[in-house]
């Protein structure tokens, strides 16, 4: 119990951090007639209060919510009562399951518990996003992490649930679907399909058709209503990618334009082709060799996959990938810390765009400094500590002198933070060139998606290397 007050502490510092960050600008601010993801929120308000359920709003300010007439609405109540609603969903969904999490670790030290929940509390790019551009991420993120905790203490249903929620909240949590399926059918699988196992995949299908039965319940009333949700839901008619990401769609066509020499369903097809072979080993590995932790680490794997090689990926779909890094950081302190920066550098040009510059410096020095002096990271770079040691094992094998990985992987985090700051300081102080407008955003675009593709190929070595279930690890049991 001695760990409950300063638990208590780290929660009110995360609050007080997303609350610092929330007196900031957002997305869109006295933008007409765009706008941007705060406008897009207060509208979904507007036509869902309006059309069927039309009272609810209307019992604090009607005006805010005014079909048609209310677009572009901007006051100092409103902004507060928005900002208020991501604070409180936050503390009801996300903040509670990474309290969770982090007391349930086995194997390590209280103090530690806490500087894990402080140090993913204190993770940029959702307070950025969230607080700073303005969205409701933190629900189904936490809704997700329910679900990895429900699945991980043989919770099977209740995590199913939390899943399905997470999912129905925001379609883009499919990043996380395919490791949930490979290890609740391992688990099925290992209790055997001719008995235990096979009363559990019905109950765990029972499960989701439910759920996904009850969130739909209310689109069922006419097809077409439907069919509009799905649309929206899968825009394919926006192309292979639209705004700058750092994936590798928009990368490569800064040499070669992909989308103007292919036809769409071309583009799919290999989108789809490469996300499905890269995501597949690790998937594989989970389902025959089911155990909590690799389902942190096949997370991470699917959910970057996805990011560099789906259909239509938003830059702020980088925060998928940066739930389950979170969730690794007590393990691979190092390499974590290094992939929660570069992402949330990754959105350089959308924070920029939202005047949050400072609170983006700010919240990323926090960030690092909690990381370096808790873990603390500089500390944790031996083969056995970045988990590549039956790696290099299997290399020495065939060459001998190979020992020099972890000096490697410190020149590339050395490298990488170098050109992460460039970047920034080009980016704020210089106009590019008239002929290249875009060429600031290019770049840090290009640099993230090389970063993304060294830990995409990082992760997957941890994974089909590991030969181990997890006992002597620490882990949730």
């Amino acid at each position: 119990m001695e760990q409950w007050p300063w638990m208590t502490i780290v929660v009110l510092i995360g609050l007080t951090v997303r609350w610092t960050v929330s007196l900031n600008s957002y997305s869109g601010a006295g933008k007409p007639p765009m706008f941007g993801d705060y406008e897009a929120q207060r509208h979904w308000q507007e036509i869902t209060f309006n059309l069927p359920i039309k009272q609810w709003a209307k019992l604090i300010n009607p005006d805010w919510i005014a079909l048609h007439t209310s677009r572009g609405y901007e006051s100092q109540a409103h902004k507060l009562f928005m900002r208020t609603t991501v604070l409180i969903a936050d503390l009801l969904i996300y903040i509670p399951a990474v309290v969770l999490y982090c007391c349930c670790l086995k194997d390590i030290s209280t103090k530690k518990k806490i500087a894990n929940a402080l140090c993913i509390l204190l993770y940029p790019g959702l307070i950025l996003i969230d607080y700073g551009h303005f969205q409701y991420n933190s629900v189904s993120l936490g809704f997700a992490l329910w679900g990895v905790l429900g699945v991980s203490y043989d919770w099977d249903l209740l995590g199913s649930l939390a899943f399905c929620l997470a999912i129905n909240y925001k379609q883009m949590e499919l990043y996380h679907s395919l490791p949930f399926f490979c290890f609740l059918l391992g688990k099925c699988l290992k209790k055997d399909l001719r008995g235990k196992g096979f009363g559990l995949l019905l109950k765990l299908a029972f499960t989701v058709v439910a759920s996904f039965i009850l969130c739909w319940l209310p689109f069922f009333t006419e097809r077409e209503q439907t069919l509009q949700v799905l649309r929206r839901l899968f825009p394919v008619d926006r192309g292979l990618f639209e705004d700058k990401v750092a994936n590798i769609w928009c990368s490569f066509s800064v040499f070669l334009k992909i989308k103007d020499i292919l036809p769409r369903h071309i583009q799919i097809i290999i989108s789809f082709c490469f996300t499905f072979l890269s995501l597949l080993p690790a998937c594989i590995k989970l389902m025959l060799h089911p155990s909590p932790r690799r389902l942190r680490l096949t997370l991470v794997s699917c959910a970057l996959s996805f990011f560099l090689f789906s259909f239509q990926v938003h830059e702020k779909s980088i925060l998928l990938v940066s739930l389950p890094v979170c969730l690794v950081l007590n393990e691979i302190p190092f390499m974590s810390t290094w992939f929660l920066l570069v992402s949330t550098f990754s959105m350089l040009p959308l924070l920029l765009k939202d005047e949050l510059l400072m609170p983006s410096f700010v919240t990323m020095m926090a960030f690092f400094i909690a990381c370096a002096t808790f873990f603390p990271i500089f500390e944790k770079t031996s083969e056995e500590e970045l988990q590549l040691k039956s790696f290099s094992i299997s290399v020495r094998k065939y060459l001998p002198s190979f020992t020099f990985l972890p000096r490697i992987i410190k020149y590339l985090f050395l490298t990488s933070v170098i050109f992460m700051v460039l970047l920034t300081l080009m980016t704020v102080t210089l106009d590019p060139p008239q002929k290249l407008p875009d060429l600031f955003s290019v770049l840090v675009c290009f640099v993230s998606c090389l970063n993304f593709l060294f830990f995409l190929a990082y992760f997957n070595i941890i994974i089909m290397w590991d030969s181990k279930s997890g006992r002597n690890r620490k882990k949730i049991n």
